[in-house]
């Protein structure tokens, strides 16, 4: 048992090992290389970083570690033991964003910013968004406990959810039109989970036929890169549940929401 489970072995804890398609990609990527990405399963800022890196076509080692249990390999790169984390050569470095923009400033493989500048400055604003307002709020609304507050932080979600749309291609699918870039894969991981985690604990609805929203939704889920670095349902609802229960010792990100700070 360990402290995710609140003293109750009857409560589901996170899972250690990838399931299903994801498994496949970590057996595929189990190989020693130069550059390494340490990572948990279950971890939307991890699935970032792991996207990338299969959208790009890198060469890389995937590296599974438990961020609860932290091995020194972690430390070594990150000293506070979070994922994700990369390390290339006798360097290293963490955080989703930073990690995505080294492997961007790298210029191997498909590229996921494009080269004129206002476009990418669009696409980093919106990243900010997401980072900003979409993501604390996907977890103030797992985490809330009373119904007043979950449908407060529910209908917060889905307008700052409808201004990313709005600053999307028109046409779509992606962000930027036909093909995944790089915000695209900032929202990927929460897509997966308003679908995984928030729609069995919350009641998170579907996207509305027909609409924008639901034609990129539909994008992301079926685009390869995101489906081989996809785990089963049970994964994402056994590893979540201690965050739908808001319990103690979850996350440094649940610490985080509950104080009212910013993401770690």
């Amino acid at each position: 048992m360990d402290a995710n489970q609140n003293g109750d072995p009857n409560k589901k804890s996170y899972h250690k090992k990838a399931t299903g398609d994801a498994l496949k990609t970590v057996e595929a990527h189990a190989q020693e290389n130069d550059l390494k990405l340490f990572g948990s399963c279950f971890c939307p800022f991890v699935q970032r970083v792991w996207i990338s890196l299969e959208l790009k076509g890198l060469p890389y080692q995937y590296i599974e570690v438990d961020p609860y249990a932290k091995p020194k390999s972690l430390l070594v790169v990150n000293p506070r033991g979070l994922v994700p984390a990369l390390r290339h050569g006798d360097w290293g470095c963490y955080e989703s964003t930073v990690l995505m923009e080294y492997l961007e400033d790298l210029h191997a493989g498909t590229a996921l910013l494009p080269n004129d500048p206002k476009v990418r400055a669009h696409s980093r604003l919106w990243s900010d968004h997401i980072n900003r307002h979409i993501i604390p709020n996907f977890y103030r609304y797992l985490q809330a406990q009373d119904q007043k507050s979950q449908v407060e932080e529910g209908e917060e979600l889905k307008t700052q959810i409808s201004k990313l749309v709005d600053a999307s291609d028109k046409s779509g699918p992606f962000f930027l039109g036909e093909g995944m870039s790089f915000v695209d894969v900032q929202m990927a991981p929460w897509v997966i989970r308003l679908a995984k985690v928030l729609k069995p604990y919350r009641g998170w609805p579907e996207p509305t036929e027909g609409s924008r929203w639901a034609k990129w939704v539909e994008s992301i889920e079926k685009h390869p890169a995101v489906a081989a670095t996809t785990s089963t349902d049970e994964l994402y609802l056994d590893s979540y549940e201690r965050y739908a229960e808001n319990r103690p010792n979850t996350s440094e990100v649940a610490k985080a929401i509950n104080s009212g700070r910013g993401l770690p």
